[in-house]
């Protein structure tokens, strides 16, 4: 059954002080509850999510199922450690350079209730239970979440086991709700008990709901997710050494999931000499590839349009021109591509990449600097190519992930990871959607000065009674230092 939106909010708003003031170990059990809940139920589950996204059961929907719960459970044990809160302590010092120093103690805190919008491509990691649920859960703040309209069965049994989990672990009632809807999810942006937002979808969509964020008489932080096309550059040395595995790692990073994957490469820059031999091995390794269905109707509707106006381009040749929503490989110059950006750097979010020829060291550098934002770039060279210091330098300016000889499609769940890049790519390029420093898009900082023991929280007395790691004095310890005595 639907509950409405003012319900869901209400309860939040309640829940709000009293989850902020669980301890770490009460959520990270019910994190795990959570986790053991969705894996009893994969039975379930994963037909569902094929019913309602024509993704593939095995292994694609199962794994994700697995990275999901592993990710609850990974968050888990990092709350329960404590380094995440960031506890630093200055003693007093009357001595300190400027005027002294008073007794001070920051942290960081639960900014709040927070909206989640879930996303449509990936039904279980970015959707109900995914991370950003998990994160905001992890800290102390209850989640308001946003389902996709790709998946509202799903959605709803999964908020049903989620909830279900959490009270059963013995978290305050209203840390967690569903709703449902276009409108619902305007509405939840701009209520003035929602601190913070996170959403994992197109630029169209995420613009907008940051754009409300911003318009706020209170604006939030809103971490907006909004696609990318992913560049990957093959040096004149890698494309003469290995050009058939480079196409073949290609097609199979750019087609995986059909395409649908926010970090599939949609462009890849090759030396104009070796472009037509690498376009026949990129050839060659589509022939044994099969149209999929992809997400749904709209999703697929917009792939048709993107394609055909990329197709239609005067600029764009099409080497191998699939069938409906079969794998498609597109072409062009690298000075049609720069003098024709706007047109041609785009997403098109489905199975169809194009390789970019370029003639010069120098004008393959003039395509990297020709992008502001991505989540991710690659480069498939060697150490002692004369470009890759240059390229690396250039990408690590304008994405989140910068790869080597590797492909971006799979974000590993880790303490590393850093998924999010300059705009547009997303909104807050500080933060990360993926891994362990996620929990950071939740919190803000706070800092006590001259505050009685008493009066402090618990992680930032003397003794540290916690044991969480602290930068005392600027010495990184669990050791804390005690106030001086008169």
């Amino acid at each position: 059954m639907k509950v409405s939106l003012e319900t869901v909010l209400t309860a939040a708003d309640a829940a709000r002080a009293p989850f902020a003031a669980t301890t770490a170990k009460l959520r990270a059990a019910a994190l795990r509850r959570v986790a053991d809940v969705l894996d009893a139920a994969a039975g379930e589950l994963v037909p569902l999510a094929h019913l309602e996204t024509h993704l593939p059961e095995k292994p694609r929907l199962h794994a994700e199922l697995e990275r999901t719960t592993f990710q609850l459970r990974l968050l888990a044990e990092t709350v329960v450690e404590g380094g995440y809160l960031s506890v630093t302590i200055d003693s007093p010092d009357t001595c300190w350079p400027a005027g002294g120093r008073a007794d001070l103690r920051r942290m960081l805190v639960p900014a709040g209730p927070v909206a989640v919008f879930a996303a449509s491509n990936f039904p279980f990691a970015f959707g109900v239970a995914g991370g950003d649920t998990a994160a905001a859960l992890a800290v102390g703040c209850p989640v308001v979440l946003k389902a996709s309209p790709g998946h509202p069965l799903l959605s709803g049994r999964v908020g049903e086991l989620v909830s279900g989990a959490l009270s059963s672990a013995g978290l305050p009632d209203g840390v967690f709700g569903v709703v449902h809807g276009v409108e619902e999810g305007r509405a939840l942006v701009v209520d003035p008990r929602i601190r913070a937002g996170a959403f994992t979808g197109s630029r169209q969509g995420g613009r907008a709901l940051f754009d409300l964020a911003c318009s706020r008489p209170d604006p939030i932080p809103f971490h907006a997710e909004m696609g990318s096309v992913n560049p990957v550059f093959v040096t004149a040395s890698a494309a003469a050494e290995r050009a058939e595995g480079i196409a073949e790692g290609y097609v199979a990073s750019y087609t995986l999931g059909a395409g649908q994957f926010c970090t599939k490469p949609g462009l890849v820059f090759v030396p104009a000499a070796a472009a037509a031999d690498f376009e026949s091995h990129v050839a060659a390794a589509l022939a044994g590839h099969v149209a999929a269905p992809l997400l749904n109707d709209g999703i697929t509707a917009r792939y048709t349009a993107e394609l055909d106006t990329l197709r239609s381009h005067p600029a764009v040749r099409v080497p191998v021109a699939g069938e409906g929503v079969a794998p498609t490989l597109l072409g062009c110059t690298a000075a049609d591509f720069l003098a024709a950006r706007e047109e041609l750097l785009v997403e098109c979010f489905g199975p169809t990449s194009m390789v970019v020829r370029y003639s010069s060291a120098d004008e393959l550098l003039a395509c990297a600097r020709a992008f502001t934002g991505e989540l991710s770039a690659a480069v498939h060279g060697a150490p002692d190519d004369a470009e890759a210091g240059q390229l690396v330098a250039l990408l690590t300016e304008r994405v989140g992930r910068v790869l080597w000889n590797d492909w971006p499609t799979g974000v590993s769940v880790t303490y590393a990871m850093q998924h999010g890049g300059p705009y547009p790519a997303t909104t807050m390029p500080g933060h990360t959607s993926v891994g362990t420093t996620a929990l950071r898009r939740f919190l803000r900082p706070v800092v006590y000065q001259n505050m009685p023991q008493a009066l402090l929280p618990e992680v930032l007395r003397d003794g540290n009674p916690l044991e969480v790691p602290r930068r005392v004095d600027g010495v990184l310890s669990r050791q804390t230092a005690q106030r001086p005595t008169a």
